[in-house]
């Protein structure tokens, strides 16, 4: 990891974002996903009033009986809305499917004169699915999913004289309306257009206009459907026994697309929809706002699916390697700018016509996002408890804290150079005394004094390098720098020399001998870090200003702290000295070395 970082990170952000692309082609996130498009997309403006849905509402079944009724019915309902040759609408759509000729031949022949007096009317067909094995030209064969299988259109009579179109409504695999199939091509009689598509075009003839182009389709025939309205938004209460009976004056239809068609629950002709996941729709209300769509020349289609996919894997694998090992404060904003961002983005690109899946690219940020959080926090954890463990037990809490907000930059293999205040201190006499005494007395003064020891140096904020025997070793300014380290390091030795004198009190009561401390104290450049290999390092100081202070308290007799100049000028008038000039020789120092006792401090 030490080696390749940036190679690790490259790989990691391919897994990722390629295991996030495969979720997104599975299918798996298709319906979670449609809902938050349905959510962005589907924004209903509200009917201009051209469409108008006479409904074969509950109204109607009481008043005239249950349907179907006799096709008389319907014929009347034509007969009223054109009436009147100048107020007549410029078309009607009949949304019942008239399959065959009925047991009432009169009624049959009526609505055949009607339609065929008007000439503005459109009646509904229906295709029948299905799977079906099919030949192709070069004698193989293949199995067709989308095989029509039957075909159910006006009898022959009234297709003669009328127009008709398909009105299957197919939902998406979430069981929504999101797509209008345009055209369904019938063996044997060719290509029949939408209802919808039919009725626009009839009505942009009947206005003089030229028709807008078809949208763009799949290669199953189907377009996206933008929704114009909601349930309810083109049925304004007007019911068919309305135009049987009279009630409704025919210019209110004039030169709209009125549409006749079931409207009551128990007809079973209600469909949920992009624009309203929980209320249904009627069917006619579908194809309203199919020709809505036709007059408005707007049809969004969904960006290809492997271009999605691609700029999918693209952002994930961006999002990855900026969310990698980076602190919550640099990944929040990163991840609100590309959420909203995406979010913007396809609004944008949707009024523009191009549809792209909302969810996926806010949702893998989203889970990118928490997931580098919560691996830089057990990170986090894991290295707060690495350095707890590693200088929990020497090293005074303020440097503790310090290190933990800081990393653990400082525990790995090797050191830094630092100017340092180093302390010895060891117990004069102890050997003596530990030939006199059994060993489990022996280990209790011992614990005693570097208990003493080890508590003046946590006090003084210093780092507990080691014990060797009956030796501590201890260090200021460093792995931090610290105010004032030279003092501390005097306050913790001259601390130890007067907490001895109570110790030392305690075992002449209890064995009858004493021990003192000597110390010895300097300060200079010294290379500090983990020294050793790597599965067995200790945390320590190296180097001559070292060696000088191990020296000092060599020399040092009992009860005495000796100090080196440098120690001595930074003390300044906050100590009482002694000069002992070049008298005390140090190994490996050149003649006229000062040292000092140390006999106050303030």
């Amino acid at each position: 990891m030490k080696k390749h970082p940036l190679i690790l990170r490259l790989a990691i952000a391919l897994a990722v974002a390629a295991a996030m692309t495969a979720l997104a082609a599975s299918g798996l996130l298709d319906s979670a996903d449609g809902a938050a498009s349905d959510a962005v997309y589907q924004q209903p403006v509200g009917a201009d009033g051209e469409v108008v849905v006479v409904g074969i509402d509950q109204r109607a079944l009481e008043e005239l009986g249950p349907f179907p009724w006799p096709r008389s019915v319907i014929a009347d309902a034509i007969g009223y809305l054109n009436s009147d040759p100048d107020e007549r609408p410029s078309v009607i759509g009949i949304d019942v499917l008239f399959i065959g000729e009925s047991t009432d031949p009169d009624a049959d022949a009526y609505l055949v004169e009607v339609a065929d007096e008007y000439n503005n009317v459109v009646f509904a067909s229906a295709a029948t699915f299905g799977s079906e094995l099919v030949q192709n030209g070069d004698g193989t064969f293949y199995m067709d999913d989308r095989a029509v299988l039957a075909w159910d259109s006006p009898f022959d009579a009234l297709a003669a004289v009328s127009h008709t179109g398909q009105i299957n409504a197919m939902p998406d695999a979430d069981g929504l309306i999101r797509h209008m199939l345009l055209y369904v091509d019938v063996p044997g009689v060719g290509r029949v257009p939408s209802f919808s598509r039919k009725l626009y075009e009839l009505w942009c003839a009947d206005h003089g206009e030229t028709p807008n182009p078809q949208p763009r389709v799949n290669e199953d025939g189907f377009f996206y459907l933008p929704y114009t309205a909601k349930p309810g938004g083109y049925y304004d209460s007007v019911s068919v026994v309305d135009l049987v009976n009279g009630e409704i004056e025919p210019d209110y239809f004039a030169g709209k697309i009125v549409l006749i068609a079931p409207y009551a629950a128990g007809l079973q002709d209600a469909y949920l929809t992009a624009v309203d996941h929980a209320e249904p729709m009627y069917g006619i209300e579908i194809q309203a706002n199919a020709i809505d769509s036709y007059r408005a020349a707007f049809f969004p289609r969904e960006l290809g699916g492997r271009w999605q996919l691609a700029l999918t894997f693209v952002l994930c694998f961006l999002a990855m390697l900026w969310f990698y090992d980076r602190k919550v404060s640099l990944a929040l904003p990163v991840w609100a700018a590309l959420s909203a961002g995406w979010v913007g983005l396809c609004v944008l690109l949707y009024r523009s016509g191009v549809i792209l899946h909302v969810l996926w690219v806010p949702l893998f940020i989203t889970a990118l996002f928490v997931a580098s959080v919560a691996v830089n926090y057990v990170r986090a954890q894991r290295e707060k408890h690495r350095v707890q463990n590693t200088f929990g037990h020497y090293v005074d809490p303020a440097v503790m804290k310090q290190l933990l907000e800081h990393g653990s930059g400082e525990l790995e293999l090797g050191g830094k150079l630092y100017d340092i205040a180093v302390l010895f201190v060891d117990i004069r006499g102890f050997t003596t005394m530990s030939e006199a005494l059994d060993p489990p007395t022996v280990v209790e003064i011992i614990n005693k004094y570097l208990t003493l020891t080890t508590e003046c140096i946590m006090k003084n904020h210093g780092t507990l390098d080691k014990f060797v025997g009956d030796c501590t070793m201890a260090f200021w300014n460093a792995p931090f720098p610290q105010e004032d380290a030279i003092y501390l390091a005097c306050r913790a030795a001259m601390d130890m020399v007067e907490g001895s004198k109570a110790v030392g009190e305690e075992l002449m009561e209890r064995f009858g001998r004493s021990v003192s401390f000597g110390v010895g104290v300097n300060y200079g450049p010294a290379v500090v870090g983990n020294i050793g290999a790597p599965k067995r390092m200790d945390y320590t100081a190296i180097g001559d200003t070292v060696n000088t202070a191990a020296r000092l308290e060599a020399n040092a007799p009992g009860g005495t702290v000796y100090i080196s100049r440098v120690v001595a000028d930074a003390l300044g008038d906050r100590a009482r000295t002694t000069s002992l000039g070049g008298s005390i020789k140090l190994k490996g120092k050149a003649e006229g070395f000062e040292v000092l006792t140390l006999d106050a401090l303030e």
